[in-house]
């Protein structure tokens, strides 16, 4: 047992040690050891490992390593493990240390305050911005949607809703200061307030854009940090770039926070850094169930019914309308145009849907119901982290949705918590994912295919909204990692899935569920992690999904897959292809042209 003295721990950020005490426990014997004058002590890295989340400074010490692992500094920490090695880490990448917090030099005359030009932090787009771009794709531009942009740099974002058709306007400081500010249905805010410097003012830009949204508002802001390290310099709760503009590097979880803190909401990550202001409470919650939605299909048509064929044409908008919300429809949400016709041939909505049954199988339109109620747990089992809307605040085609699928909303939300209480149990996590037909089975995790996880098992479902409710799926994500020994899931990007049969690594991001920090990392593209046997993480009805499964199924044959570990990388990879005399064309196995024989083995 060692006992060792940092005296300066609370205020040094890498404090060193001065003494130790060991204690051997076996004879007894009692060693000291005095580091005072010692030209290159030990120092600690990671104080916030060393003391409980209630300790006074421990948001301060987490902060500075956060900021640390970002920019590398603690990479190899063999290497850093005394003051000269530490120091000379720092050097190398010219950052120094004040007050817990990172920061190039500043030289004497750069103290007082900055000239910081903001305009240069407008980037010339020839198309959409992403936050733009997601609103869009969303539904949030029926026709006849006005948009306004504050703070819209060049104004690409106005120039693409007008090209929609839409009424579209936009204000900013130094491009456009002539335009005056309007309401509007839609506005966005994207990217302004991560490049205001005075955060009184970042505020006032935060509340002045909500003002003027009718419906909803868009916010974006910074939370990556690419490349901090060249030629910035600390200023208040940010950065100054060479280019002498200001950034303030949110993480995911602090941009939410702030978001709802000044406008009194309950933002709705939709992406990293991208979130949805709604401003009514029941079209905020339509969104949100929305999000929760799996797919489904009606069922085929399986016996010749005279009636059902005659009519066919009037049935269909109610099949349609019980595929999309897994119950019949009311009067008023089948509309007079439709239901007219179907009340003239066959008197009621279920006599009709009576004719429909003849012909499908009721079995199949079970399931249907079982998805939807499903569905509604899910997003109702996540609207208990936040503020869970009352039944009056959902929308008319929401409260239909439960009553006729739950009876009551009490009841659908005591069943959508007993669900997350079950979360809480690791092992039986662990026993779903091992029992779910879709995903790739590794030892501590399974990985699925973004495109499959509305056809999981509804508690994995959950487990994953946990991290995409508050934080934002990655819209770079190709494949979600669900651990099964820790709560935690990553989200794994692999840019060339669909054409290279063997995608390899380009960045995760891996989400704690017990406090929600996140943690990205970039991958070395001269010799990446690779995934192989990718059908496995995929549904069979993904387009090309035979002929990746065949692809596994010939490599299995040539044992290119025998060896998992030998193969976890590009160079093993490449390594067990030489060895087996094997090349890759397209998605198929060949011998290598300078082997005997040329056909597929």
């Amino acid at each position: 047992m060692s006992y060792l003295a940092y005296p300066d721990f609370d205020t040094e950020p890498h404090p060193l040690l001065r003494a130790s005490t060991i204690v051997d426990l076996a004879t007894g014997r009692i060693e000291t050891r005095d580091y005072s004058d010692a030209p290159n002590p030990p120092l600690l890295h990671r104080k916030e490992t060393f003391v409980t989340p209630n300790y006074p400074h421990y948001a301060t010490f987490a902060h500075l390593t956060q900021q640390q692992v970002a920019m590398g500094l603690l990479d190899n920490s063999r290497e850093i493990g005394t003051q000269l090695n530490w120091e000379r880490r720092l050097a190398q990448q010219g950052i120094e240390i004040h007050n817990h917090a990172l920061a190039c030099p500043i030289q004497a005359a750069q103290k007082a305050k900055p000239n910081i030009q903001r305009h240069k932090a407008a980037i010339s787009r020839i198309t959409a911005s992403k936050p733009v771009r997601l609103a869009v794709e969303a539904g949030l531009f029926p026709p006849d949607t006005t948009y306004f942009d504050y703070g819209c740099g060049h104004g690409a974002d106005i120039d693409y809703i007008h090209r929609l058709g839409l009424s579209s306007a936009g204000w900013d400081p130094h491009f456009r200061p002539e335009i005056p500010h309007r309401a509007a249905d839609v506005v966005n805010l994207g990217y302004v307030i991560n490049v205001i410097e005075d955060t009184a003012e970042r505020r006032e830009a935060l509340i002045n854009a909500w003002g003027l949204a009718q419906k909803v508002m868009i916010v974006a802001a910074q939370v990556l940090i690419d490349d901090r390290t060249r030629g910035v310099i600390a200023y208040g709760d940010g950065i100054i770039t060479s280019r002498n503009t200001f950034q303030k590097y949110y993480e995911q979880e602090e941009l939410k926070a702030y978001i709802d803190q000044v406008l009194g909401v309950d933002a709705i990550p939709v992406a990293l850094g991208i979130y949805f202001v709604f401003r009514d409470e029941a079209q905020a919650e339509t969104f949100r169930a929305a999000r929760f939605r799996s797919r489904a299909t009606a069922p085929r048509i399986r016996l010749k019914v005279s009636k059902f064929e005659e009519y066919r044409d009037r049935l269909q908008p109610l099949m349609d309308f019980y595929t999309e919300r897994g119950r019949l429809p009311t009067v008023e949400e089948l509309g007079a145009e439709t239901l007219a016709p179907l009340q003239d041939t066959f008197g009621s909505i279920k006599r009709a849907f009576t004719v429909v049954l003849q012909a499908t199988d009721a079995g199949e339109w079970d399931a249907i119901s079982d998805k939807r109620r499903n569905d509604l747990l899910v997003y109702l089992a996540l609207s208990h982290f936040g503020k869970r809307p009352k039944f009056k605040d959902l929308s008319p085609t929401v409260q239909a949705d439960i009553k006729a699928l739950f009876g009551n909303y009490q009841q659908a939300c005591t069943a959508a918590d007993l669900m997350l209480m079950s979360l809480g149990r690791m092992a039986l996590i662990e026993e779903r994912c091992r029992q779910s037909p879709i995903g790739q089975q590794r030892p501590n995790s399974l990985w699925v295919h973004g495109s499959a996880l509305d056809q999981l098992d509804p508690l994995l479902r959950l487990y994953e909204g946990c991290a995409s409710r508050t934080l934002g799926r990655p819209e770079e994500a190709t494949v979600v990692k669900f651990h099964v020994q820790k709560p935690q899931i990553t989200y794994l990007e692999f840019p060339t899935f669909d054409k290279d049969p063997h995608p390899a690594l380009k960045t995760s991001m891996v989400i704690s569920l017990r406090d929600l920090h996140v943690r990205y990392r970039d991958y070395d593209q001269d010799n990446p992690p690779l995934l192989h046997q990718k059908d496995q993480t995929l549904a069979p009805d993904y387009p090309n999904y035979a002929k990746f499964a065949k692809l596994s199924q010939q490599e299995q044959k040539w044992g290119l897959l025998d060896d998992v570990k030998a193969i976890f990388d590009r160079h093993g990879w490449e390594k067990c292809l030489l060895d087996h005399g094997a090349e890759l064309r397209g998605h198929r196995v060949v011998w290598r042209k300078d082997t005997k024989g040329e056909e597929t083995k």
